[in-house]
C-alpha cells in the first residue's frame, strides 16, 4: 500500500493523484516525488472541474461539441471551461479562420510548464524549481530528453551534405509563421534571483503553435528577418539552439546550462551524448591549440578541459555536438565534426511519432487511463 505523507492525506483531492498518473503517461512523464510537491503544483494550476475534464481529453484534437457529447455535458459549459484552460496553459488549442477550434491534452514537459511563462510568479517559480530539482534532474529529463541539439550555424562545415532538420536556419526559412516568447527556465530563474544575463526572447514557434503563443499573450509574431537576427545573438551569448525531437518541429528553444531545465538534466548524465539527439561532436586541433580555455568556458556539458599535456580535450562521452566551442575558439583549433553514419540519428518525422516511440519505451501508452480502464473492464 502506498505511504502518503501529511499533505497528501489531509488536502490532495482523488482527482489530482488521477491527474498526475495521467500526466506521467505523456512525453518525459510526470513522477512522483517523496515530498508530494508535484501535487501542490497540479492543485495551483488546475481547479478540480479543470483536472477532471483533462481526463476526458486526449493528444487528439477535438471541438468543444464534440467533448460535450463524448462527456454528457451542455456544449456551452464546455465550450466555456475548455476556453478558460487554454488561456491558463492547461490544454493545447488549434484556431483556424473559418473552422471551430479544437483543443487537445498536452503533456507536462514539453507542455503545460512551457505555457506557464506568462502566468508565472515567484511562488509557483519555487514548486516548479523545487520538482525538477527532485524529479526530472534524478529521473525524467535526463533519461529522453523532448529537445535535441543542433550546431549553432557558424561551426557547421557547409561542404557537409547539412540536413535541413540539423541547420538552424533551414529550419526557421521553412516556416510560414514565426513567434518569439521568453524563456520559461530563465523567467523562473530570475524570479527566484538565481537567474542569468543571457538573452531572454529566444524561444520560438512555428505554425499553429506560433498562433497559440500569440493568441493567449505569451508570444509576439516575428519576421523571419528578426529570427535570424535573434539566432545570431543567442549564438554570441553561448545559447544552445535546441529543437523538439522531431524533423517537423512546432518549436525551437535557445538554452542555456544555467537555468535549462532540459540542459541541466542531461549534464547530469554519465554519458549526455548518448542521450541526445546529435550527429555532429568536437574535435581539437593538437598543433593549433593555445590551452586559452575559451571552449571550455563555452561548454555547457562540461565535455572540453585542458589535459595535462597543456592541449584542450574532448570527451566525446559528454559531447552533444552544439558547436558553440568552436565559434570562439581565436586559434580556430577547435572543429566540429559529423560522427560515423552508424552513429548518426535521425530523428522522427514528427512530434507525435516521437511521443509514440517515448511512450512506448516508457512503457506507456497515449491512450487516456480512462478509456484504457473502461476498455479492460468491457473485455
Amino acid at each position: 500500500m502506498r505511504q502518503y505523507n501529511h499533505w497528501e492525506v489531509f488536502v490532495t483531492k482523488q482527482v489530482y493523484y488521477d491527474l498526475r498518473e495521467q500526466l506521467d503517461q505523456y512525453s518525459v512523464g510526470f513522477p512522483a516525488t517523496e515530498s508530494g510537491v508535484e501535487m501542490r503544483i497540479l492543485e495551483r494550476l488546475f481547479t478540480e472541474e479543470e483536472a477532471a475534464m483533462y481526463l476526458n481529453l486526449s493528444m487528439m484534437l477535438e471541438t468543444s461539441e464534440a467533448v460535450a457529447k463524448r462527456v454528457g455535458r451542455d456544449p456551452n459549459e464546455v465550450a466555456a471551461l475548455l476556453e478558460r484552460m487554454v488561456d491558463k496553459g492547461l490544454i493545447f488549442r488549434v484556431k483556424k479562420e473559418g473552422e471551430l477550434a479544437k483543443y487537445g491534452a498536452v503533456s507536462f514537459v514539453v507542455g503545460s510548464w512551457d505555457y506557464q511563462v506568462k502566468n508565472i510568479d515567484k511562488e509557483s517559480a519555487g514548486l516548479f524549481d523545487q520538482y525538477f530539482r527532485e524529479a526530472f534532474r534524478k529521473l525524467g529529463i535526463g533519461q529522453a530528453p523532448p529537445l535535441r541539439s543542433v550546431p549553432v550555424n557558424k561551426s557547421i562545415d557547409y561542404s557537409w551534405p547539412v540536413a535541413p532538420y540539423e541547420d538552424v536556419r533551414e529550419i526557421l526559412k521553412a516556416k510560414d509563421k514565426i513567434s518569439v516568447a521568453k524563456c520559461v527556465c530563465r523567467t523562473t530563474q530570475g524570479l527566484l534571483d538565481k537567474g542569468c544575463e543571457k538573452p531572454l526572447e529566444v524561444c520560438f514557434q512555428f505554425g499553429s503553435h506560433a498562433q497559440y503563443y500569440v493568441d493567449k499573450g505569451m508570444g509576439r509574431f516575428i519576421s523571419l528577418e528578426e529570427a535570424l537576427g535573434i539566432i545570431d545573438r543567442c549564438e554570441e551569448a553561448g545559447l544552445v539552439p535546441q529543437p523538439f525531437v522531431a524533423q517537423d518541429i512546432g518549436g525551437m528553444c535557445n538554452c542555456c546550462g544555467d537555468c535549462c531545465e532540459i540542459l541541466q538534466s542531461i549534464k547530469t548524465q554519465p554519458k549526455p551524448a548518448e542521450k541526445v539527439y546529435t550527429n555532429y561532436f568536437a574535435a581539437v586541433d593538437r598543433d593549433s591549440c593555445q590551452a586559452c580555455a575559451t571552449c571550455v568556458d563555452r561548454c555547457q556539458m562540461d565535455a572540453i578541459k585542458i589535459g595535462v599535456d597543456n592541449i584542450a580535450e574532448v570527451n566525446r562521452d559528454r559531447c552533444i555536438g552544439c558547436g558553440l566551442c568552436t565559434t570562439t575558439c581565436p586559434e580556430k583549433a577547435v572543429v566540429l565534426r559529423r560522427k560515423p553514419e552508424s552513429e548518426r540519428r535521425i530523428p522522427p518525422a514528427s512530434g507525435q511519432e516521437y511521443l509514440m516511440q517515448l511512450a512506448s519505451s516508457r512503457g506507456k501508452s497515449l491512450i487516456p487511463l480512462s478509456v484504457q480502464k473502461k476498455s479492460q473492464s468491457l473485455s
